[in-house]
């Protein structure tokens, strides 16, 4: 009972108060089966990317945290080929900091900033963190390629003989341009990590 208000309570918040560049909505009737979006950051090499995630909900949170996965591909360090996530958030003391007062907004926001600023003294992926301190301009290029194949949405649409959009790409691309000014109004922020 205690998850399902809580969740309930935190869903609300993510809809009417969502951290800047973040969304996060429940999928079908199932309120512990959650995906989020998280737009990728100006100056990274994630710039211009939204990234999808799938987020399970246990059974006891809050007492255990959530499990939250990329479902969109991200060459990252601190994020490996399935998606799964090396954060400390994500994780029971004492290896970890997840506490029943953090919540899934500060989790994706927090997420949000491990994009922004990789940490590559704890990676997932030995290579790829190896490459960011070392050869840290390959990193930027291989990571500004996957995110252009991956996480990049593609707005324009046209058919060979016809120089229209379908009207679904018309919608999406509103939406998307709707969200985009949107987060352009935000004051940019600084987040820290809890």
């Amino acid at each position: 009972m205690q998850k399902a208000s809580r969740l309930k309570r935190e869903l609300q918040m993510l809809s009417t108060e969502p951290p800047p560049g973040i969304t996060c909505w429940q999928t079908e009737e199932q309120i512990d089966d959650l995906r989020a979006q998280i737009v990728g950051g100006t100056e990274t090499p994630y710039d211009g990317g939204l990234f999808t995630l799938e987020i399970k909900v246990p059974e006891r949170y809050p007492f255990e945290p959530p499990k939250m996965r990329f479902l969109t591909p991200i060459y990252h360090p601190n994020i490996d080929n399935s998606g799964r996530i090396c954060h400390d958030a994500l994780k029971l003391p004492p290896k970890g900091a997840w506490r029943p007062s953090l919540n899934i907004s500060t989790v994706l926001s927090s997420i949000q900033l491990l994009m922004a600023e990789p940490n590559p003294d704890d990676p997932l992926m030995a290579d790829i963190s190896s490459e960011f301190k070392y050869n840290k301009q390959l990193f930027t290029e291989k990571a500004r390629k996957w995110t252009q194949e991956h996480a990049v949405q593609k707005n324009m649409v046209v058919e060979e003989g016809n120089k229209e959009n379908t009207p679904g790409d018309k919608a999406s691309s509103r939406k998307r341009e709707a969200f985009t000014a949107h987060l352009e109004a935000e004051e940019p922020t600084k987040k820290t990590c809890v």
